[in-house]
C-alpha cells in the first residue's frame, strides 16, 4: 500500500537522522570533525582530535558494525544504511556548526593535513584509493553491459538471428565508451587530488587516448600508440600537471597567472608523458599483464591461496583499494582482472564463518541479529559488516573465515593453472553479484561456474573450520552465557 510504504520510508529517514545526530555527538561535536566522506560501507571522518571520540560507545550503538581508525575515523554502517546515516550526518554537521565551530574546523583542517603530509606512504594510498573509488559505479555498470553484450553476441552467432545481431554493437558503444576515455576521469580525479586544477589533469590525461600521438615518432623508446601506459600513465601525468601547477602559482606574477600557469603546466606534463611516461608506464602495465598472466599459468594454487587468504587482512586495514589501479590496468589490458575473482573469495570465507558463529551462539540474541543483518550484504559481496561485527572481535574465526578463503582462492588458481582463467570485466562487487560481471579464457559460461565453485569451497571450508576450530570452551561459554536479569522495580 502506497501509505505504509511512504510511512516506512519516513520510519527510516527518521532512525537515520537519530543515529546521524547520534554519531556527531560521539565523535566530539561539529567542532572536532574536519571532513566528511563516505564509500561503500563506512562513513569517514576527518576528526581534529580523534581522542575526544567515544569509541566504544560508537561501537555499542545498534546502528555501526564497527570502527576503523586509519588515518580518518571510519564507521563501518553497512551498504544498506551508510549512504542515508552520511546524508542526514552532513545536515547535522551544517545544522550544529557556529562560525566558532567551522573557524575551529578550518584551522584543524590544516593541522589534519599537515599531519597527514607526515605520513607520505599511507597518504599516497589513500589518495590512490580517493583517484579510482568515484570511478566504480560506471565500472560497474560498463561490467554488466559488456557482459550482457557478451551474451547477446553468443546467442546472436548460435540462433543466427539478425535482431541480436545489431543489439551487440549498442551494447558495446555502452560499455566501452566510459573504458576508452577512462584514463581522462583518472586524470581530472588525479588532478583534483593532489591540489591541481581538475579539468588540466583531464587535459594532460587525453593525451595518453589521443589517436594522433602515432605521429609522434621522435621520443627516446620509439613510435608510441594511443593508450600506451592506459591509467598509470594518467595517473602520472595528471599527478606532475598539479605539481607544476602549483610550482608554477608560487612564481609567475599575478597578472600573468591565467595565461602561463595553465600553459607552462599542460605543455611541460605533456612533454613528460609523450616522451616518458607513456612508454615507461606502458612497460609498467605490460608487466603488470604478463606478470599476472604467468603466476596464475605457473603457480595459479599457490597464488590462489596466498592471495585469497590474506585479503580479509588487507580489507580490515582499508588497503584494498590500493589493488583499484592494478584490476584497471588489467581491464584495460586483457578485458578483465583474473585476479579480482581470487581475492573475492574472502568474501566467501568471512560469509561462511559468520554462519557457523551462528549456529554456535544459540543463546546469544544480540550476535545472532547482526549475523542476520550482516550476511546477506556479506554474501551480495561486501564483508565489511561481518569482519567488523562478527569476525574480527571474536579473532579466531577471523583467522579461520581466511583460510577457508585461501581454500577458494586455490580453487580458481587451480583451473587458471589448467588454463581455465576466470576474471572479472568490472571491480567493486563480489559474492553473487560478481556472477553477471565474470569472463575468461573460455567465456562467461565455464567462469561462472569457477567462480561459484570457488566461493562455495571458501564459505563451506570456513564454515566447517569455524565450527571445528574457531572457539574455545572459554569462549562458547561466554557467547552463550544468559543475560544478567533485569533489577527489580522499586515498590510503589
Amino acid at each position: 500500500m502506497p501509505g505504509a510504504r511512504a510511512g516506512n520510508q519516513l520510519l527510516m529517514t527518521d532512525t537515520h537522522t537519530r543515529t546521524a545526530r547520534d554519531l556527531l555527538a560521539l565523535v566530539g561535536g561539529a567542532a572536532n570533525v574536519t571532513s566528511t566522506a563516505h564509500c561503500i560501507s563506512r562513513l569517514r571522518l576527518g576528526l581534529a582530535d580523534p581522542g575526544l571520540a567515544r569509541t566504544r560507545q560508537i561501537k555499542d550503538h545498534p546502528a555501526v558494525l564497527g570502527v576503523v581508525v586509519d588515518g580518518t575515523y571510519q564507521i563501518v554502517l553497512g551498504p544498506a544504511a551508510v549512504d542515508h546515516v552520511a546524508e542526514a550526518f552532513e545536515r547535522a554537521l551544517a545544522e550544529d556548526a557556529s562560525a566558532e565551530a567551522l573557524a575551529a574546523r578550518g584551522a584543524a583542517l590544516k593541522d589534519d593535513r599537515r599531519r597527514r603530509n607526515a605520513t607520505p606512504g599511507r597518504l599516497l594510498l589513500r589518495r590512490i584509493a580517493d583517484i579510482f573509488v568515484p570511478l566504480i559505479p560506471a565500472l560497474i555498470a560498463c561490467g554488466v553491459i559488456a557482459g550482457l553484450g557478451a551474451t547477446l553476441n553468443s546467442l546472436a552467432l548460435s540462433t543466427h538471428t539478425a535482431a541480436l545481431s545489431g543489439i551487440v554493437p549498442v551494447t558495446t558503444a555502452l560499455s566501452q565508451g566510459f573504458m576508452s576515455l577512462i584514463a581522462v576521469f583518472v586524470g581530472y580525479n588525479t588532478a583534483k587530488e593532489f591540489g591541481g586544477t581538475p579539468v588540466l589533469g583531464g587535459a594532460v590525461a587525453a593525451i595518453v587516448v589521443y589517436p594522433g600521438v602515432t605521429a609522434v615518432t621522435h621520443t627516446p623508446f620509439g613510435h608510441l600508440r594511443p593508450g600506451q601506459g592506459g591509467v598509470l600513465g594518467a595517473l602520472g601525468a595528471a599527478a606532475l600537471c598539479a605539481a607544476l601547477e602549483r610550482w608554477a602559482r608560487r612564481r609567475v606574477p599575478d597578472p600573468l597567472q591565467m595565461l602561463l600557469v595553465p600553459t607552462l603546466a599542460l605543455a611541460l606534463s605533456g612533454l613528460a608523458a609523450l616522451l616518458v611516461l607513456m612508454p615507461l608506464a606502458g612497460l609498467l602495465a605490460d608487466g603488470i599483464g604478463n606478470g599476472a598472466t604467468w603466476l596464475l599459468a605457473h603457480a595459479g594454487t599457490g597464488a590462489g591461496v596466498v592471495l585469497g587468504g590474506t585479503f580479509g587482512t588487507l580489507v580490515m586495514f582499508g588497503l584494498h583499494q590500493a589493488l583499484i589501479p592494478i584490476h584497471t590496468t588489467l581491464i584495460e589490458h586483457q578485458g578483465y582482472s583474473a585476479l579480482y575473482p581470487i581475492l573475492a573469495m574472502a568474501g566467501g570465507g568471512q560469509a561462511g564463518a559468520a554462519v557457523a558463529v551462528y549456529l554456535r551462539a544459540r543463546h546469544n540474541p544480540s550476535l545472532r541479529r547482526v549475523i542476520r543483518s550482516a550476511l546477506p550484504t556479506c554474501v551480495l559481496g561486501v564483508a565489511e559488516p561481518v569482519i567488523y561485527g562478527v569476525t574480527l572481535p571474536l579473532v579466531r574465526p577471523f583467522v579461520t573465515a581466511g583460510i577457508g578463503a585461501a581454500a577458494g582462492g586455490a580453487v580458481v588458481g587451480l583451473f587458471a593453472q589448467l588454463g581455465l582463467t576466470t576474471g572479472s570485466t568490472a571491480i567493486g562487487p563480489s559474492g553473487l553479484v560478481l556472477l553477471p560481471l565474470l569472463d575468461g579464457s573460455h567465456g562467461i559460461g565455464p567462469a561462472v561456474l569457477v567462480y561459484t565453485g570457488g566461493w562455495l569451497t571458501a564459505a563451506l571450508a570456513a564454515c566447517a573450520l569455524t565450527y571445528a576450530f574457531g572457539f574455545t570452551p572459554a569462549m562458547l561459554a561466554a557467547l552463550n552465557a544468559p543475560a544478567p536479569p533485569a533489577p527489580d522495580a522499586p515498590a510503589g
